[in-house]
């Protein structure tokens, strides 16, 4: 049984590897996969996937509804490229209409390694108990170094306010966390500034410039149109 599982998941770290291995600067947007299309956070969602594109990154999300259909739909609109790590759930609909590529997973825990391993930034927009999953988890990664200080942005001021009051006013003072972990969250309502701080954190720590894209391998099953982008990130002011 065990042995079993094992292999099942080693499989799909290797699918969810290839599969992404072509996707270039990617941004992550978090978020719910309540919301409909007339609320307002749908709309900013779509405004950050629309700011993200135009940066140069390719838009990753969990590839379903909701802030992920949101997100990838603004890329796509602004002429950018989309990819999903899409969890099979059976209350959930099929993966998002707005998506250039998908990999589909059974266990959480490989969706969200894809959804951290190949992105220069992480934008979380409101969302439920997954969202604040994903929030603790990539800061805690980032805390112990266990990943680059990659930027974690909050989008909605008014919905993260009493979270981020509690972890100031109340995690702080107790000691439980140091107060540079808090301050490494930027907090805002503008998609504009969002992209800036991925943009600026991806020149200037990670040094990212054109450069060739990845072959695919025939060994792999791996054809020339899987490549999503030509380079990693377009230089600014060419």
């Amino acid at each position: 049984m065990e042995l079993g599982s094992a292999f099942k998941i080693f499989w799909e770290l290797i699918k969810g590897f290839r599969g992404l291995h072509f996707v270039g600067p990617c941004a992550t947007v978090f978020g719910s996969a309540r919301f409909k299309e007339d609320h307002r956070y749908y709309q900013l969602a779509r405004e950050v996937g629309g700011a993200l594109a135009r940066a140069g990154f390719t838009v990753m999300t969990g590839g379903g509804p909701g802030i992920m259909e949101a997100a990838c739909r603004g890329a796509k609109e602004a002429g950018g490229r989309t990819v999903g790590s899409v969890i099979k759930l059976d209350f959930e609909d099929e993966a998002n209409p707005w998506l250039d590529r998908s990999v589909e997973f059974d266990y959480f825990f490989v969706r969200k390694l894809m959804l951290l391993k190949y992105s220069y930034g992480f934008i979380v927009a409101p969302g439920g108990f997954g969202t604040l999953d994903e929030i603790f988890e990539t800061a805690t990664l980032i805390q112990t170094r266990k990943m680059g200080d990659f930027p974690l942005v909050l989008m909605g001021t008014d919905y993260w306010r009493d979270l981020i009051g509690f972890i100031r006013e109340t995690m702080v003072p107790e000691g439980t966390i140091s107060p540079n972990d808090i301050d490494r969250i930027l907090i805002t309502d503008s998609p504009e500034e969002a992209a800036r701080e991925l943009s600026r954190a991806a020149r200037e720590r990670f040094g990212l410039r054109w450069q060739p894209a990845v072959k695919p391998h025939a060994i792999f099953g791996e054809r020339p149109s899987s490549t999503v982008r030509e380079a990693v990130m377009p230089q600014q002011g060419q």
